[in-house]
């Protein structure tokens, strides 16, 4: 479909692990190829691989770097994390590019990922002054207080679908903590997390303190089971969030955080405002249906049903018209799906959905160039369809009626999921009961709830542990009580 040329020379592309302030290639010296998603263009013919070994060197780096970074004064790490949102901001255009070519990311998301980004380390840099012990209980005869202490070496794994955003989610707040870190990129989406890992350098953060590999399955193994590693953060799919918890309980219990998928329902009232509303039940849209937070469950009254399904379906339309553009245009609001693996799975999705609900439109793939699909519209599912129950990761909604407020927050709850929710009404009282009744982790009135001091985490199986705001911080420490007594 996408006749989209790229100019590969117009900046350089990252293709070796980043490693204690140097670029390296990978002790096997294995390497793999990426294709655009947009063209299917080989990008990239010899990106670095790294395994088990590498991941030793990655960790013995960290631990240099931790020491390092310790050495610093609170004032001279919150200096350099503010350094470094800085460069992050001042070489926006190249990040964005880095992901443009390769999967045909919306500029119009990858400039939220960058100012998201930004705003997580002044945020979390600002946090360090303010960051202290905490008294318990104090007398004539003692003091008891609670500090708040690094892991050390730490890890994350980020996805392919928003790299930026959760490597700063996670970066910011274990740096600002006090500890090293060792970032696995996604390995269908590395080149902007090795870009960004590689600006830390230059923002005066010591070397080592955050490094960068790529790599499968075996090298986030490798991460998740290493003894000297004291805790992991992982966003990603909820299979291999199970490999990743029994890896590191079965090697130190390392402490684990995990964002992982979501199936968010999105409510509307007739009291909403219902262009705004009809609008945001299309957000599913975003990233071509790649987001964990996105609506996919499109709850309508009865009564504005009909009133509305021509409107998501009109909207839906013109993202449809506007799949195959350029990337680097700013008019380009769509996406393809970011590499072919995910798209046949979306489409194995769809197919099942055939026999349990209605295709009201789309879902099909759009013959030609690149990775791109129709996005689907489904109505009347039985109630234990797939595409209702699971997490679908691609641009696929399911659209309900609803009569009351008991049973909208009966099928909101009725899923495994509980990552976010958002409820589109005037009435304020209505809007708290539901808010207190949905089980969820995130829960939008007639918005996004998404803000760098709150919390960012979900309920059920959509994770364990929390990023974003104080809160996010605390998730990167021990906790140590201390009582001195008076003799």
């Amino acid at each position: 479909m996408s006749s989209v040329t790229f100019d590969l020379t117009r900046f350089p592309i990252p293709n070796k692990l980043f490693i204690g302030g140097k670029w390296v290639d990978s002790v096997t010296n294995n390497t793999q190829s990426l294709t655009s998603a947009v063209n299917d263009e080989v990008i990239c013919k010899d990106l670095q691989w790294a395994d088990t070994k590498d991941v030793d060197i990655a960790v013995e780096s960290a631990a240099e770097g931790y020491q390092a970074w310790q050495a610093l004064s609170k004032r001279e790490r919150r200096d350099a994390l503010t350094r470094y949102a800085q460069l992050i901001k001042d070489r926006a255009e190249e990040i964005y590019w880095l992901e443009a070519v390769l999967t045909g990311k919306a500029k119009s998301f990858i400039t939220f990922e960058v100012d998201a980004a930004v705003e997580a380390f002044i945020y979390f840099a600002g946090l360090i002054n303010s960051f202290h012990s905490q008294a318990v209980s104090y007398g004539d005869d003692h003091v008891q207080y609670t500090t708040y202490s690094p892991y050390g070496v730490c890890a994350a794994i980020v996805p392919f679908n928003g790299p930026l955003v959760c490597y700063a989610l996670k970066a910011a707040s274990a740096l600002a903590a006090g500890n090293s870190l060792i970032v696995k990129a996604s390995e269908l989406n590395p080149f902007s997390t090795l870009f960004i890992v590689s600006l830390a350098i230059e923002a005066g953060i010591p070397p080592g303190v955050i490094n960068c590999i790529t790599g499968d399955g075996a090298a986030g193994s490798a991460l998740a089971a290493h003894m000297k590693i004291r805790k992991i953060s992982f966003t990603g799919s909820l299979t291999v969030a199970r490999k990743v918890q029994v890896a590191a309980a079965q090697s130190n219990l390392k402490s684990v955080t995990l964002e992982l998928g979501g199936k968010s329902p999105v409510i509307v009232y007739p009291d909403a405002n219902l262009d705004k509303a009809t609008e945001f039940c299309c957000h599913f849209l975003m990233l071509n249906g790649q987001g964990c937070m996105l609506g996919t469950r499109v709850y309508l009254h009865e009564s504005i049903f009909d009133e509305m399904m021509p409107k998501i379906e009109a909207t839906m339309q013109a993202y449809e018209n506007n799949l195959g553009s350029n990337p680097l245009d700013q008019t380009t609001w769509s996406s393809p799906m970011f590499h072919r693996r995910q798209r046949e799975s979306v489409l194995k999705f769809i197919e099942d959905g055939k026999k349990e609900a209605k295709l009201v439109r789309g879902g099909d793939i759009v013959e030609g160039k690149g990775c791109y699909i129709r996005p689907a519209i489904f109505t009347d599912p039985s109630p234990n369809a797939r595409v209702l129950k699971e997490e679908i990761f691609g641009p696929v909604v399911v659209v309900c009626k609803f009569k009351d407020d008991d049973e909208i927050i009966s099928l909101a709850n009725d899923t495994e999921y509980g990552l976010g929710a958002y409820i589109w009404t005037r009435d304020i009282g209505r809007a708290l009961r539901l808010s207190n009744k949905i089980e969820a982790g995130m829960i939008g009135i007639n918005g996004l709830p998404w803000a760098p001091n709150t919390t960012f985490g979900g309920w059920k199986q959509s994770g364990t542990g929390v990023e974003n705001g104080t809160l996010g911080m605390l998730d990167w420490t021990q906790h140590k009580s201390i009582k001195i007594q008076v003799e």
